[in-house]
Formats: C-alpha cells, sequence, structure tokens
C-alpha cells in the first residue's frame, strides 16, 4: 500500500539518528509506538460501532459494490448481453429455422 521497503525504513532510521541524536531516538520510538496504538484502537472501535450500528446488515455489506469502477463495468456488461440477446433472438425469427453449416438452403422452383 504505502510500498516502503527495507532501503527506504533504513535511510528514515539514519535520518532520524542524525536529527534527533541516539540519546533521545528511543524515546522518540515509545511516543511512535504509542501513536500507532492508539490508531488501532481507534480503527477497531470504529469498526465496532458500525458494525453494532448496522446489525446483521453489516455482514452483507460489501465495500467493493459501492466503488464506482463496479457499477460501472456492471452496467456494461448488462447493456452488451441485453445486445446479445437482441441479436441472437433477430437471427431465428419464428417460422425460419437457421440452416447448418453446409446445408444448402430449399429451392423454390416456382419463384424462378
Amino acid at each position: 500500500m504505502l510500498d516502503v521497503g527495507l532501503p527506504e525504513i533504513g535511510v528514515i532510521l539514519v535520518v532520524a539518528v542524525i536529527v534527533f541524536g541516539p540519546e533521545r531516538l528511543p524515546e522518540f520510538a515509545r511516543q511512535a509506538a504509542r501513536m500507532l496504538h492508539a490508531a488501532r484502537t481507534f480503527a477497531r472501535n470504529a469498526q465496532q460501532e458500525l458494525r453494532d450500528e448496522l446489525g446483521p446488515d453489516y455482514a452483507d455489506l460489501n465495500l467493493r459494490d459501492l466503488d464506482p469502477r463496479v457499477a460501472i463495468r456492471q452496467q456494461v456488461m448488462e447493456a452488451l448481453s441485453a445486445i446479445e440477446e437482441e441479436e441472437r433472438q433477430a437471427k431465428v425469427k419464428p417460422g425460419h429455422l437457421p440452416l447448418l453449416v453446409g446445408e444448402t438452403p430449399p429451392y423454390d422452383t416456382e419463384a424462378t
């Protein structure tokens, strides 16, 4: 998600040691850990409140369905399937059967 790898973390640590000094770095690390713990607790509580308020509807809630790209894709696919169905129905008219591959059409001698 953030694409932070080991080299980036190493650079951040080196800069932190240079800027804050090795004496104050443990205290900053403890503060960062506390802030991370508080953020996780806040997110967990928000999720629990959402579950409590929505009740059983929360289990049915799929956030990916709320993505506009998914909604557009569904609309396009429905329109394409409707067009394909119309084409299929237009090819087979009542009273007319489509010819099989290699089959010769019927010949009407009176029509010529």
